[in-house]
């Protein structure tokens, strides 16, 4: 009787443990993507946060000072939408459109100061890291992220408040 008791217990153990690795789990699905409109862009500035080449090195000429990154405002100046890049040594800007949620920018526009080769790189990768596929993420607090992907490399910008004018 004891060897029958030992042979049942064994195989409810057998079984639960087979009907544990197939049960099923739940599926996680995929968040709901924000699109790409005016409105969401001027929402907010777009303050980046990271930027690496497709080999996953930092793009370092978007980094020498943390406390001035690179930084988009998007905006609507008489009728017509305008980007300006900040915390750049020249004053960068290009017009943008979006349509079908592809956002285009026209040919960026600088002024032509004279600036220390460091500051002329950051300007030369700010102007190279806004040219590409946009597109909006989340971070892991839930926030939205703008995400601008090229050829050579991915950019991430978190968004800021926009500070209101009297």
């Amino acid at each position: 009787m004891k060897n029958i008791m030992k042979i049942m217990v064994a195989s409810t153990l057998v079984m639960s443990a087979l009907a544990t690795g197939c049960q099923t789990t739940t599926s996680v699905t995929k968040p709901t993507v924000q699109p790409i409109t005016v409105e969401t862009l001027e929402a907010n500035n777009w303050r980046l946060i990271d930027a690496k080449l497709n080999n996953g090195d930092l793009v370092e000429a978007l980094f020498f000072d943390p406390s001035r990154p690179l930084t988009l405002d998007f905006m609507t100046v008489e009728g017509r939408n305008m980007v300006s890049l900040m915390n750049t040594c020249n004053n960068m800007s290009a017009g943008y459109s979006v349509t079908n949620g592809e956002v285009e920018l026209s040919a960026i526009r600088s002024t032509r100061m004279a600036c220390p080769e460091y500051l002329a790189k950051f300007d030369s990768a700010a102007a190279t890291t806004v040219q590409g596929k946009y597109s909006f993420g989340k971070n892991s607090d839930n926030n939205p992220v703008l995400v601008i992907k090229n050829d050579n490399q991915t950019a991430h910008f978190k968004a800021v408040p926009k500070t209101k004018t009297p």
